[in-house]
């Protein structure tokens, strides 16, 4: 029984660093696969980022820096309220273009 279990695992251990040898010399002998296809999906993006980038040759002007500040009333300078008058709350006086109005 002993003598069967050694020539199982010497059979297993050999055939398992023969099946590895052989694997690592057919891979010596031949490109690999991957590297070739690694390069063409490299080709294919550079390519598709330079298409990329021509397209969007000029970046869009930010939301901020597009509008001017023309036509805006001035805002009212702040005054007291008078002995017997309430005291109203600061209006606030923003020059800045909402939603084009």
């Amino acid at each position: 029984m002993i003598r069967r279990l050694f020539w199982l695992v010497l059979g297993a251990v050999l055939g398992v660093t023969g099946y590895r040898k052989a694997t690592a010399l057919a891979r010596s002998l031949r490109p690999a696969p991957r590297a070739s296809g690694l390069a063409e999906f490299a080709a294919d993006v550079r390519e598709g980022m330079a298409l990329y980038m021509e397209r969007q040759a000029r970046p869009p002007a930010s939301t901020l820096e597009g509008h001017r500040r023309r036509g805006l009333p001035a805002g009212s300078p702040r005054r007291r309220p008078a002995p017997g008058e309430a005291a109203r709350p600061a209006a606030h006086h923003h020059d800045e273009l909402k939603d084009g109005r």
